[in-house]
């Protein structure tokens, strides 16, 4: 029942969306309010996409209050409006917000599914069964999740990353221009890149990867808002 009212909330916000992209004339993720309302859909859109292959319902448990969280949050930043422009239609920019839009759902995933393997470890360790021990998935099938969240959405990160230094190449004859989003994101990019690495090479599990994962979310979120609402910058005059 959960996930079917989740189905339906997305339909209905997808088409909100796409009317808004329609009225405005190009993708609705301009200014913060927009982008994380597509965010919001984004992330719960991912979810019932893994949903239906991993049949792990305990996780929108965790992902529906961060959706939520991102709506409430988009409801109480000022109303903007951004004018229309002919640089928002570019190829270049819709694939460097879809790559990166849906690398941010998976690492919110794995984000989730870092907090729901530490619960568990705490409750296995320290005898302590609450309620949502018998719904929590053993602790090697969270960390499995958590790595194929990170082996999906890693690409999807550094493909709309190049899109973006393309596109800026093409826009302000320079792929890097030292903008505090591009620098913000290069961080976030090597930390799940150093993620990553350790994971494969050095066979990182458990706990260090699931704090790791928090941690390189938690850089995502620095990134996505802190430079769109508090650093000058090319993004930031697009997006506020």
């Amino acid at each position: 029942m959960c996930w079917f009212t989740l189905l339906v909330g997305a339909m209905f916000h997808g088409a909100a969306i796409l009317l808004r992209s329609y009225q405005i004339g190009q993708l609705a993720v301009t200014s913060s309010q927009e982008a994380l309302s597509f965010f919001a859909w984004m992330l719960v859109v991912v979810y019932l996409a893994i949903q239906l292959k991993l049949q792990l319902r305990i996780l929108g448990s965790f992902v529906s209050p961060l959706a939520v969280i991102f709506m409430m949050a988009s409801r109480l930043l000022p109303a903007s409006m951004v004018p229309k422009s002919e640089l928002f239609k570019s190829g270049w920019v819709i694939l460097h917000v879809t790559c990166l839009f849906v690398a941010n759902a998976l690492f919110a995933l794995a984000f989730s599914v870092g907090v729901m393997y530490l619960l568990q470890e705490r409750q296995i360790k320290s005898k302590s069964f609450g309620f949502l021990y018998p719904r929590l998935p053993s602790l090697e099938r969270l960390d499995t999740i958590s790595h194929y969240c990170l082996i999906a959405g890693f690409p999807l990160m550094t493909c709309g990353l190049v899109a973006g230094f393309a596109y800026a190449s093409m826009v302000w004859n320079s792929p890097w221009n030292w903008d505090p989003k591009e620098i913000l994101s290069l961080v976030t990019w090597c930390i799940y890149a150093f993620l990553l690495h350790e994971r494969l090479t050095v066979g990182w599990r458990g706990r260090k990867a699931a704090w790791l994962a928090i941690f390189g979310f938690s850089a995502v979120l620095v990134t996505f808002l802190g430079a769109n609402l508090l650093l000058a910058g090319h993004h930031s005059a697009s997006v506020r």
